[in-house]
């Protein structure tokens, strides 16, 4: 009789950024889950709408793409019709510093492979909208989940780099890993923190190659240039980019034994 797995190993996708990051997905993700041995992929989902919010369609296209659990962050809330899934759906979560009252659930307990993992969303507060504060909203889930499993994994999505890094070493030893998501830009800053818990500032996206954070170049540029307001679209195809972390986790410890930068690219 084999033993039994005493590793699981998690990829985190950036943020999906419209119809070119969900195809893109798609496309790709099946030939990585094999490659890696992925039992656990786990995407941030609030650009995934024509980079605004998220729409029933779209949710169920990305999980029958293969992602497990989907993420969100500010702009979740950008479609009114995405809004009502945060309920309806078991597998997408908000970030758990949003006031009470707010649709959705800040945080999901999945089992795997005879394992409870549990998966937090928390949003930053610098640059961003004046939340409740995510450091001790988190401390307050982990006290509620500790006896259930140890193996916690936590999306900080935030502007701010010191604010993702201060989450890190805030955390360290007491979750799996802290993953940072929102600025869409992948960060080489990987690591395994001293008390176990795997870090990155950004995973990056899953979205267009050419293109500013995911949006179209000129509407942006334009932005900068004139200061006016500009309406940014989204490319639906052409070259793409799919970026996030791969991490190894101890079972029995639910310490991150490592972590390691996803880069692929392709063409939609």
């Amino acid at each position: 009789m084999q033993d039994k797995k005493k590793e699981i190993r998690v990829l985190f996708l950036g943020d999906i950024v419209g119809s070119i990051g969900r195809k893109g997905v798609a496309m790709l993700l099946p030939d990585i889950r094999k490659e890696y041995n992925i039992d656990i992929v786990i995407g941030n989902v609030e650009n995934a709408a024509g980079g605004f919010g998220v729409t029933e369609k779209v949710i169920w296209e990305i999980i029958d793409a293969g992602v497990d659990i989907l993420t969100s962050g500010n702009h979740i809330w950008d479609k009114k019709e995405g809004i009502n899934i945060l309920d309806s759906c078991e597998r997408i979560i908000r970030p758990a510093n949003y006031p009470r009252g707010v649709p959705g659930k800040g945080y999901i307990i999945l089992s795997h492979f005879d394992e409870k993992i549990c998966i937090i969303n928390l949003q930053g507060r610098v640059f961003m909208e004046p939340l409740d504060c995510p450091f001790k909203i988190v401390e307050e889930i982990i006290e509620k989940v500790k006896n259930e499993t140890k193996i916690i994994l936590v999306d900080m999505h935030a502007e701010a780099t010191s604010e993702k890094i201060a989450m890190g070493y805030f955390l360290d030893g007491k979750v799996t890993a802290v993953i940072g998501t929102h600025t869409h830009v992948q960060t080489a800053d990987e690591r395994i923190l001293d008390g176990g818990t795997g870090y990155i500032t950004d995973a990056g996206m899953c979205g267009a190659e050419n293109s500013i954070l995911g949006v179209g170049k000129e509407a942006v540029l334009n932005k900068f240039l004139l200061h006016i307001p500009q309406r940014f679209e989204v490319p639906e195809k052409g070259l793409f980019k799919m970026e996030g972390v791969i991490i190894e986790i101890e079972k029995e410890t639910g310490k991150t034994k490592k972590i390691e930068r996803l880069q692929r690219r392709g063409k939609v």
